[in-house]
């Protein structure tokens, strides 16, 4: 890692602070740091401290007669492996998209022809704003890495998505792109669903079920730490889109089949959203009333087109690997079975959602793993992450990769 270079551009955000320990650990690693702060950036952390902690001049004036003799913004950009941004506050994210250029950070966001990786931090609200979504999305086309916002409480008192994700996960994003050697799944394409599917009956009501998305998001970011590049669908959830993964979202189950098609090719489809099987056949434009003596409307369902079949049956583009997984109440291993050979997938990932088990909107799930016709694998009790991580060194060695 010694002639590594990471390119870090420090934004104007109060969560500056957490770069400082990001520098410490990078230079740990052999890795050289040369730090960008924008003028905003300069009042929450010194430029001495940041020179101190990477051993580089900091840079910081697009126009010094100094920086451009010995330097120059263009060399600048280009002489780095990575560049960070880091808080991406809403004005830098807003000056990407949009190609603009008036001081030295984003001239050199424009200028580079490296990867780049953002890290948002800003006001929940701010995060939540549509001319921020309109920007991200950009940028995301672009081919920009995004890493968070986490979700907590803010220095402005309020609490939502909008946090700097912390030091250790910064690092663990930057070694992931200087290593990608050393990720098992490195190259390969990924798709996942996550989250319910809402049908609407009109335009305030819904068909929906209690799925948060968790175990779903968990497996996207498994599979992107161990170097696939993920396309996430996902469907109403409240838990923040997860770092590194191109995130999809969708309301109903025949968007979510259009964004899964729209993905492929892919080398394996992981099927972990709760997709509803069936959707009202009309839905009124107009809010249906209750009418006084009048009894309750009949709703007449149709059924949604089976997403887990579509793909593992695609006369085309079929992944080499197809996981599905099967929520069930009861007899779980003999529904799981019949739900493999129905729809045409590898392997299912069995879990009782039975009142009591906590499974959907919890942070924990047991597993039983069916992957062909032999004994069903156990899994006792985890974490969503713990599961997600193990069904991910059970595809990295499917698909002769090295486990993670």
């Amino acid at each position: 890692m010694s002639e590594r270079r990471v390119l870090l551009v420090i934004g104007g955000g109060i969560a500056a602070y957490k770069c400082l320990e990001l520098i410490r650990r990078l230079v740990e690693r052999g890795i050289a740091v040369r730090c960008v702060l924008t003028r905003a950036a300069k009042e929450l952390v010194s430029p001495l401290t940041v020179a101190a902690l990477s051993g580089e001049r900091v840079y910081d004036e697009l126009f010094s007669l100094t920086d451009e003799a010995e330097m120059g913004h263009i060399r600048l950009a280009r002489e780095a492996d990575l560049v960070l941004v880091a808080p991406a506050t809403a004005d830098l994210l807003a000056k990407m998209a949009n190609g603009l250029a008036d001081d030295l950070a984003s001239t050199l966001l424009l200028a580079t022809d490296r990867p780049v990786l953002v890290a948002p931090a800003m006001n929940p609200v701010m995060w939540a704003h549509p001319a921020t979504r309109r920007n991200l999305a950009r940028l995301v086309a672009d081919g920009i890495g995004v890493i968070g916002p986490a979700e907590g409480d803010m220095a402005c008192g309020e609490t939502g998505p909008g946090r700097l994700v912390e030091p250790r996960e910064l690092l663990d994003a930057v070694l992931a792109r200087l290593e990608p050697e050393g990720r098992p799944l490195s190259g390969l394409r990924a798709l996942v669903t996550s989250g319910p599917t809402r049908e609407p009956i009109d335009p305030v009501r819904f068909l929906a079920n209690r799925s948060s998305g968790r175990q779903g998001h968990a497996i996207a970011k498994a599979l992107a730490d161990a170097g696939a590049e993920v396309t996430l669908v996902s469907g109403p959830v409240a838990i923040p889109d997860p770092p590194g993964v191109r995130t999809v979202h969708v309301e109903t189950a025949r968007e979510m089949l259009e964004a899964c098609l729209g993905a492929l090719p892919v080398e394996v489809a992981v099927c972990a959203a709760a997709v509803a099987d069936w959707r009202p056949e009309t839905a009124p434009e107009q809010k249906i009333k209750k009418e006084p003596g009048a009894p309750p409307p009949v709703l007449r369902l149709v059924e949604n087109p089976d997403i887990l079949a579509t793909l593992a049956r695609h006369p085309t583009a079929r992944p080499r690997l197809v996981v599905g997984f099967a929520a069930e109440t009861g007899d779980l291993e003999a529904k799981a079975r019949t739900k493999r050979a129905e729809k045409g997938c590898d392997w299912i990932l069995a879990n009782d959602v039975s009142e009591g088990t906590g499974v959907f909107g919890g942070a924990r799930n047991r597993i039983l793993l069916i992957t062909g016709e032999g004994p069903a694998e156990a899994w006792p009790e985890l974490a969503k992450e713990e599961v997600a991580r193990r069904l991910v060194e059970r595809v990295a060695g499917v698909l002769g990769r090295r486990s993670p």
